[in-house]
């Protein structure tokens, strides 16, 4: 999306480089039909959406109690949704060991937290 104020968002890139890529493919894109651009875009992320598996199945129940600052009512949702500090991420974790990731401004933030995540549950014996 481009809006009139110069400002764009770009979705679904799989990496960090490849939206940097995308940005600057639209901006050559642009000059080359005519438009006036002066400098070089400023880059931000604002937030990365990840996907991953861990190695086996979850106890979400015991988890809610060990983890803290999470909500987990499987009446309303499947998954435990879990806030976590550091990083700074939201994980909504599924029985099945899948998890989404979002909040995260660096590619390094996901690993960070689903290793952290993964390690937690371990330790805890909450998944088998």
């Amino acid at each position: 999306m481009i809006f009139s104020s110069g400002k764009m968002v770009c979705t679904g890139a799989k990496s960090e480089d490849q939206a940097k890529k995308a940005v600057f493919k639209v901006v050559a894109e642009l000059k080359k039909g005519g438009i006036v651009i002066q400098g070089k875009p400023e880059i931000t992320i604002q937030n990365i959406v990840a996907s991953a598996a861990l190695p086996g199945r979850v106890d979400l129940e015991k988890s809610t109690y060990v983890l803290g600052r999470t909500m987990y009512e499987p009446e309303q949702f499947p998954g435990l949704i879990y806030r976590m500090d550091e990083p700074k991420v939201v994980i909504l974790l599924f029985a099945s060991g899948k998890l989404v990731c979002t909040g995260a401004k660096k590619e390094g933030q996901v690993f960070e937290a689903v290793h952290k995540l993964h390690g937690q549950l371990k330790q805890q014996e909450l998944i088998y």
